[in-house]
């Protein structure tokens, strides 16, 4: 897993989006790890990407009844760069896990490959899957995503093994 290529490849201007937004988290409290097109490129599949996607702990938010905002100081922008955040309360209380002891790399945490895949899977959208198979193309091992998904999601596990077939990795 390495950003180091991942940041010669993407745009200064969202590498350095990444690198702002994750000290300004670090900052007021909020436990990270890097998701999406950065983090598909730290796990081998460099791509590009224009906004940045971070997995946050559930102190990143407020709550006020049925109303959920960020907490103060939590960058939505940075330069003109859109930073998203998933919680793992809409995608699964496994992910809060990842957030205690994320792998890390260039100085930011990085939500593991079998997360980031399981993510992916719950995610459905057509880029999502193709990251997954090009993942799966890179060479990430399938016995721990199958592990992964076995404990969490069984119900994806269909899914990877088609995305398996269709990268022909197996």
């Amino acid at each position: 897993m390495d950003l180091k290529d991942v940041f010669r490849f993407v745009a200064p201007n969202v590498r350095d989006a990444a690198i702002k937004a994750a000290a300004q988290l670090d900052q007021i409290g909020v436990r990270y790890a890097l998701a999406g097109g950065l983090a598909v490129g730290a796990h081998g599949y460099i791509r590009a990407t224009t906004d940045v996607d971070f997995l946050v702990g559930e102190e990143a938010f407020e709550h006020h009844g049925s109303l959920v905002t960020f907490k103060a100081g939590v960058p939505i922008e940075v330069d003109g760069i859109r930073i998203d955040y998933l919680s793992p309360v809409s995608l699964g209380s496994q992910l809060e896990e990842v957030l205690d002891h994320p792998p890390t790399s260039e100085g930011l945490a990085i939500v593991p490959v079998e997360a980031l895949i399981y993510m992916k899977l719950v995610a459905k959208r057509r880029q999502d899957l193709l990251d997954v198979v090009e993942l799966i193309k890179a060479g990430v091992d399938l016995k721990r995503v199958r592990d992964y998904l076995g404990q969490y999601a069984a119900d994806q596990r269909p899914l990877f093994e088609e995305l398996v077939n269709e990268s022909g990795n197996e």
